[in-house]
């Protein structure tokens, strides 16, 4: 296997929010990226958004390959020593059968660790999500990357559970399998610019807050990281040996955020343009202390940006691509 840098490197779900920003920070840095989608039909949507985001594609192809099926993925990683492994349904709404985001998530998951086992791959790194490490309740209220969300927890929706059996069975295979390396990045609530017009379920949100759509603020308190700094993360995990074999939680400094915050940092730097924001939040002020860890990252030299800048990038990206509505 080829471990230069002229080596392809593989990035799953290309079109998506972070994919794209991944794609288009590789290109940038010279190398030659292939990338899975499910079809090729919204090729030119993909490539305009990675020229967005300042890179040049023509050192960028497409695979078509489904993460519910094994074609196209031994193509996808042939002769790639570096692979991020970033596609996984996001869901605006919790399905109804839990399986919709479950099977998908972790099937897909060992789809790609297979293929790229197989192909020789030196690493992958993997897109899971806090929702895999603190979406079991703690007195503490303190999580870092040796806290596990239990599947089978009370009440715990599709979306998280999804998350955390992917997440196992991604580390299952490792241990059982060894060779190729794995890493996990496990993001918080990720916001900033999107490339995309595509809107995912974060950036959807903050739409909705500008357009006037969220009456109330949710009340519920979280972890937020830019999408650029998420994508950060993924570069030098992929590059450190010594993060080979641990997770790696991705957020911002600083205590966590509430809807109403997010809300108030719009109002606060946007003025009019912001104006349909939520002031009041659903169930009153008090919520429960969290306090997330990103000792691990920053210990690699990662430096998150300010919540309130990203909160903002966030929103001016949306006006820019003429995303908000009246």
């Amino acid at each position: 296997m080829d471990t230069n840098e002229t080596a392809p490197v593989l990035v799953t779900g290309g079109s998506g929010y972070l994919a794209t920003h991944l794609v288009a920070a590789l290109l940038r840095e010279g190398r030659s990226v292939r990338t899975t989608v499910r079809s090729t039909a919204r090729e030119g949507e993909l490539r305009a958004a990675v020229r967005r985001g300042g890179a040049d594609d023509a050192r960028l192809t497409l695979v078509a390959a489904d993460l519910l099926a094994d074609d196209g993925w031994d193509a996808a990683v042939a002769g790639c020593a570096e692979v991020h492994h970033v596609a996984s349904p996001i869901p605006l709404a919790q399905p109804d059968d839990p399986d919709e985001l479950i099977v998908p998530a972790r099937e897909g998951t060992l789809r790609v660790l297979r293929a790229a086992s197989a192909a020789g791959a030196r690493r992958v790194v993997l897109t899971s999500s806090f929702a895999a490490i603190g979406y079991t309740p703690k007195a503490s209220g303190e999580y870092d990357e040796d806290d596990w969300t239990d599947p089978d927890t009370p009440g715990l929706a599709p979306y998280p559970r999804s998350k955390a059996v992917a997440e196992r069975a991604a580390w299952d295979f490792a241990h059982a399998h060894g060779g190729t390396e794995l890493v996990v990045v496990n993001p918080t609530f990720i916001l900033g610019p999107t490339l995309t017009a595509d809107l995912r379920s974060s950036t959807h949100l903050v739409r909705q807050m500008l357009e006037g759509g969220m009456p109330l603020a949710p009340g519920r308190r979280f972890g937020i990281v830019d999408v650029r700094d998420v994508v950060d993360l993924h570069l030098r995990v992929m590059t450190t040996p010594e993060a080979a074999g641990k997770r790696f939680l991705a957020v911002a400094d600083g205590s966590t955020a509430s809807f109403l915050d997010v809300a108030t940092i719009l109002r606060d730097r946007l003025g009019e343009r912001a104006a349909k924001a939520p002031v009041e939040q659903d169930g009153g002020a008090d919520l429960p202390r969290l306090t997330l860890r990103n000792d691990r990252a920053k210990a690699l030299g990662w430096k998150p940006r300010p919540v309130a800048d990203t909160v903002v990038d966030t929103a001016e990206s949306l006006f820019a691509l003429g995303l908000v509505r009246g």
